[in-house]
Parts: C-alpha cells; structure tokens; sequence
C-alpha cells in the first residue's frame, strides 16, 4: 500500500532511523565478540583512530571489520534478491535460489573440491570462490537463454526449479564416487561462513554487491506496477521483457557472488521481505526497499553474534544460524498477522 499521507510518511521516516540506530549497535556488538573480548570503548576508539591495544587493534581490522561488513552485505544482498524474486513471480515462497543460480554455484565448487583437486588443482578459497562464480554465471546464462523463449513467469519459476534439480542431481553424483574427504570439504563449504572475505577479496565482493544493490533502485517502480499484474504493467509503459532480463541479472549477481564468497546460506532471502513487510505494514517498494537493506543487514549482524556463542571459543556454522532462528521467526510472524496473499 504506498504512503499517502503525511504522518504515514513521518513515520517511516522514524522507523528508518531507529531501524539505523539499531544496525549500528548490533555493528559494534559484533564487533566486540569473539574469542578476545573487546570493549565497545576501545572499538569506538579504534574506529575513530585512537591508540588501543596493538592486539585488539590487529583483530579488528584483520578479522572482524571485514567479517561485519560482509555480514551486512550478505543481509542486503539475499534480502533483495528475495524481494526481486518474490514480487516477479508472485509466490511469497520465492527466494533467491529459485532460479538454480546458487545451485549452480554450488555445482562449480562440487566440481572443484571432488574432481579439480584429484586433477592437481589447488583448494584455495580464492579457486572456490571463482569455482562458484563459474558456475553461478553459467546457470545464470541458461536461465537468460530461456527467459527470452518464455513469456510466461510461471514458466520460468518452473524452469529454474528444475535446472537447480539438475545441478543438485549432478553435485550428488559427484558425491557417490568421490573420496570421504572430498565430501567432508564440500559439507563444510556448504556450512557457509562470512570470516573467508579477507579485505584482498572485499575490494571484488563489495563492489559486485553493491552494484546490484544500486541497479536494484531502477526496478522499484516496475515492481510496484507487476504487484498490479502483467497486464497493468505493460498497460503503464514498462517494458515487461526488459523488465524480467533485468531483475534475472541483478538477483543472479547479488544471489551468485554471496554463495561464491560466503557459501549458500539459507532462510535469509525467503523471511527478510515477509518480515520487513510485516513489521512496517507497507508493500511499497518505494519504502520497503531500504528498510529491508536496514533490516538485512541487523539480522545478518545478530546472527553473527550469535554464532559466536559469547564467551566460547566455538563457533556455529552461519547457515544453521539463519535456518534455525529464523524458521520460527517466521512462522510466528506469519500466524501473528494472518496470511500473506494481500502482499501479493
């Protein structure tokens, strides 16, 4: 429903600014947990550059910063993509892995990690990252091939289904004839994780990320006018095949470069745009956009923080997290608020 009004407006206004206050406190909690416990002083301190301890000072710029704003980036990016993908298809169940691209990412590091290395190829996290990227663009590839034969969206939803089965088949062929520590690497691979973005591998990640994030902005009045239908859309001028070229390549890009990065990580690009329209009663892209970037970002953070187990050294894997905390978030939301169909 847009905001009309002027005390509707001035209060997204407000919600957008706690939200931001909210996301900066959840930055600096995750900033501070870990195995070394840094206070919240010495960090603002370090981030404004004063003197802190030397050690504290190394955790922070080596480890954590970068972890944190791949954290955030990865919450932006899947929550996008689930919002492209849920209001294009219409189907509130449509997320980011929808279209087969980060099973085909998926594919690429399974090929990598149980036939590669047999080959004499090397394991690095920069080969699976590249590995992933490989083989998220070539689904993505085939799947713009078929949207342009296809004029039906439903057809395509049906489509990228089926080639995320193949690539799923393929990755499980692949695991029953290979070595037992083939497949544990690949298990741990699809635990996902957001410490193995290092700052020589940001300066490819945050710009891919973030160009996706912005052409996204393009994309907010066409996805308004599909809420209407098809039909309304093209009535009002959009472009309806142009419209679905672009939204394929900014979701497969943002869905693409977080699994080649960060590993598949579930459950955030399905919830993020169910919650963020939940909570803040609005299906105005216009305004759901950046609350969901907001509130991403915060969600990825309190998960981070809380895969660290404060005061363990352990740590869960960030897939779990998401999955675990997040199934029954939703669920509650969903029975709080009744169905979600007058979204759509």
């Amino acid at each position: 429903m847009p905001i009309e009004t002027a005390t509707q407006k001035k209060v997204w206004n407000r919600n957008l600014v706690l939200l931001l206050m909210v996301t900066v406190v959840c930055f600096m909690l995750d900033l501070s947990m870990g195995s070394v416990r840094i206070p919240l002083s010495a960090i603002w301190t370090d981030l404004m550059g004063g003197e802190i301890k030397s050690s504290w000072h190394q955790i922070l710029l080596n480890f954590r910063l970068p972890k944190a704003v791949t954290a955030m980036l990865v919450g932006m990016g899947l929550g996008t993509t689930g919002l492209l993908m849920q209001t294009f298809f219409r189907n509130p169940l449509a997320g980011p892995f929808v279209l087969g691209i980060s099973s085909g990412a998926s594919l690429g590091v399974a090929v990598l990690i149980m036939v590669g290395v047999s080959l004499g190829f090397t394991q690095s996290a920069g080969a699976t990252a590249l590995a992933a990227a490989t083989g998220a663009s070539t689904v993505m590839i085939l799947v713009m091939i078929t949207a342009m034969r296809l004029r039906d969206n439903m057809s395509l939803l049906i489509v990228g289904l089926m080639f995320g089965s193949v690539t799923g088949a393929i990755v499980s062929v692949l695991q029953f004839f290979s070595q037992a520590e083939s497949i544990q690497s690949y298990l741990a691979w699809t635990f996902g994780s957001l410490g193995t973005v290092t700052w020589d591998k940001m300066w490819i990640f945050l710009p891919v990320v973030s160009l996706g994030l912005v052409t996204s902005i393009l994309l907010l009045k066409p996805l308004n006018l599909l809420l209407l239908g098809e039909n309304y859309a093209v009535s009002m001028g959009i472009n309806l095949q142009r419209t679905r070229v672009l939204i394929i390549i900014v979701a497969s890009s943002l869905a693409g470069s977080i699994t080649a990065f960060c590993g598949p990580i579930a459950f955030i690009g399905v919830a993020l745009p169910h919650l963020t329209r939940m909570i803040f009663n609005t299906a105005d892209h216009r305004y759901l956009f950046p609350l969901l970037l907001l509130l991403g970002a915060t969600v990825m953070l309190c998960c981070d923080i809380i895969a660290q187990l404060p005061g363990s050294e352990h740590t869960l894997p960030i897939n779990a997290v998401t999955a675990i905390l997040g199934a029954p978030v939703v669920i509650w939301v969903i029975v709080s608020r009744g169905n979600l169909k007058r979204f759509f």
